[in-house]
């Protein structure tokens, strides 16, 4: 799809503090650049690479819906999606879109990358097998609500191919040693063609809730930002929801630190509990 005559880009919605989640409300306490204590930044990196290899193949059996809501205010412009994400009879993923109308979006359109950033860099997973993939630099210790967090920034090493990364800023939990929020951005911008074509990408936050007590899975995501295009600046926010987890009751095991979880019964979205914050 192209805009602004010849022109991609990215996505998602509008909101005000006041509409915002209570979890993303956070008090965020100053940064403390003080090494941790007990540990080294290397031990912090370590274990919450191997929380976050669970994580995501925990993820991959709950079932969970997807608002993914793309605006331009400065013409009014929406894209709206929901989707659940569920199994069918044979445990197979699927993404079942329950609403979507048309797009009035004018401005931009979407790309896609921009697709499949919402799918897997908005909640980001930074795995034992990607850590060799990234420089990561600890940066300190900060406060978040409730939770004591080590900080660290992380960047691709390199670029290669059509392989997309993300850049930014990690909070991992020191209790859970789970990262539990993210800001950054999706890398690298795509410019190309001697027709300008371009495709830009917004920073954003994503939020985490521990879900079953367990396991910290995205929850909120928000991008309020302004993209520098030749032709002109576009501003962009976004939010996109993830709601309504719910393990799905299949043969699959599930560990965590070491110990098989027991299995739930498969429900539907609609049925699922709201999700649960430590």
């Amino acid at each position: 799809m192209r805009s602004r005559s010849r022109f991609t880009v990215l996505f998602l919605s509008v909101v005000t503090a006041l509409c915002l989640p209570q979890f993303c409300r956070s008090q965020e306490g100053p940064l403390d650049k003080s090494q941790p204590k007990g540990t080294t930044p290397e031990e912090i990196i370590r274990r919450f690479a191997a929380k976050e290899k669970e994580f995501k193949e925990a993820r991959e059996q709950y079932t969970y819906r997807q608002d993914v809501r793309v605006e331009t205010p400065d013409d009014n412009g929406e894209y709206h999606e929901v989707f659940d994400v569920v199994f069918d009879d044979k445990g197979k993923r699927l993404e079942n879109v329950v609403f979507a109308p048309q797009s009035t979006l004018a401005q931009i359109a979407m790309s896609p990358e921009d697709i499949d950033d919402i799918r897997h860099r908005l909640p980001f997973v930074l795995t034992a097998e990607e850590i060799p993939e990234y420089d990561i630099l600890y940066v300190g210790q900060q406060q978040e609500d409730e939770l004591h967090c080590y900080v660290f920034d992380i960047a691709p090493k390199r670029i290669e191919g059509k392989k997309r990364y993300f850049q930014g800023r990690i909070w991992v939990d020191d209790q859970d040693f789970q990262i539990v929020k993210t800001y950054g951005k999706s890398v690298p911008d795509i410019r190309k063609g001697k027709k300008g074509q371009e495709n830009l990408f917004p920073k954003f936050t994503t939020w985490r809730q521990q879900i079953d007590n367990r396991y910290w899975f995205p929850t909120y995501t928000k991008a309020d930002d302004t993209l520098h295009f030749s032709m002109g600046d576009v501003r962009i926010v976004e939010i996109v929801k993830y709601e309504n987890y719910r393990r799905f009751g299949s043969k699959t095991t599930i560990t965590y630190e070491g110990q098989e979880l027991p299995r739930a019964p498969s429900q539907k979205p609609e049925e699922k509990k709201p999700n649960q914050q430590r």
